[in-house]
């Protein structure tokens, strides 16, 4: 793979931090819906939560492919830690890309070591694949905001102690959405209740109301009207992101399979002798693989400066959806055993529908790249 010795290391590191750590609490924290904040603190222990956190506020300050590289072995362990890292991660990158020194010296200390929590706010029951079409506002009186209206599927909702937060400051005008930071203990804000949700179930996806919440003016993280620019900005690495989880949850799941097929015998012989198996499991390794190469291009895109838009979309749209076929055909080699929640791929099953949603659905990514293709 062309990886450096640091690069290797951190993977590895990760990888045993996933089989020793993540993996034995994963079903638990499943089956009762609650985020295992145990392994959060090891994660900040690994310097993990600093991903995106720049050196001088001791962060790690990693390059895109070993934040990829994260993301896809932290996923291996599960997806619903890795997410709720990677949403904290696009928090830290927010205060560290847009955030004044003093924004930064207020708060990247303390989030590059877990605490507070960060969570992203751009979506709304309204408005999801364009939002351009939000309705929440963030009012200009005097030296404060006024913000009220309702955003949707927060991941860390519960957990997070800040928020990066998406409004209008002129509800007639699509082009003054504008960022801000907003703490989650601010009055006028509502944490709603947990999503219950097909996968992902670990991890707490809530809704928040803003009903008269005031923040400084100077908490305020772009000028008015720069706010979608940055957040399409952050979401395209942020995609380079999800597009490595999703290689590490089809790792996971052809492994599990490939294990299992050779463990389980059938008319004598273990089901990896039959073909029709074997044919299963190298083509979830081709795709998987695929999929990987994808992702680490659009990672190396990433850290040479160039804008990797279609590369990303393209990572982010292959990488998902061959999730979505290896954790199917995973559960089909584990047959009737792969439909119990007794083996982990039904799981893995479940949680892998969300990639190809979250951080812009399969079909946004391929207007992206026909745009890019054809415009």
């Amino acid at each position: 793979m062309d990886l450096t010795s640091e690069q290797e290391a951190v993977r590895n590191t990760v990888r045993e931090f996933a089989l020793e750590e993540i993996r034995p609490v994963a079903r638990e924290a499943d089956e009762h819906e609650e985020f295992p904040e145990g392994v959060w603190e090891g994660l900040a222990e690994l310097d993990l939560t600093s991903l995106t956190v720049p050196a001088e506020y001791g962060g790690y300050d990693a390059d895109g492919l070993t934040y990829a590289l994260v993301n896809e072995e932290v996923a291996y362990g599960t997806l619903a830690v890795a997410t709720a890292l990677s949403v904290h991660c696009l928090a830290t990158s927010c205060i560290a890309t847009f955030g004044t020194e003093r924004q930064q010296e207020q708060w990247l200390p303390e989030m590059r070591d877990g605490y507070p929590v960060g969570a992203f706010a751009l979506s709304e029951p309204d408005a999801g694949s364009n939002p351009a079409e939000m309705s929440t506002v963030a009012r200009r009186e005097g030296d404060e905001y006024v913000i009220d209206g309702d955003k949707q599927w927060i991941t860390n909702g519960e957990r997070a102690g800040v928020v990066i937060l998406f409004a209008k400051t002129d509800p007639a005008d699509p082009g003054s959405v504008t960022q801000f930071l907003v703490p989650m203990d601010v009055d006028g804000l509502t944490v709603g209740k947990r999503e219950e949700k097909l996968g992902l179930r670990a991890s707490d996806t809530t809704s928040l109301t803003f009903d008269g919440a005031r923040i400084p003016a100077e908490n305020r993280l772009t000028e008015e009207g720069r706010g979608l620019s940055a957040a399409l900005e952050i979401l395209t690495g942020g995609r380079v992101g999800i597009a490595a989880q999703s290689v590490g949850l089809a790792q996971s799941a052809l492994d599990l399979a490939e294990e299992y097929a050779t463990d389980r015998e059938q008319f004598d012989q273990p089901i990896s002798d039959f073909q029709a198996i074997r044919h299963k499991l190298a083509d979830m390794h081709a795709d998987t693989q695929a999929a990987r190469l994808l992702t680490y291009d659009a990672a190396r895109e990433l850290d040479s400066g160039a804008p990797p838009a279609e590369a990303a979309s393209m990572a982010k749209l292959k990488a998902s959806e061959t999730a979505m076929d290896v954790t199917n055909e995973a559960v089909q080699i584990h047959g009737g055993y792969g439909y119990t929640t007794d083996f982990p791929v039904e799981r893995l099953y479940r949680d892998a529908k969300i990639t190809t949603i979250y951080e812009g659905t399969s079909e946004i990514q391929r207007t992206i790249i026909a745009r890019e293709l054809l415009d």
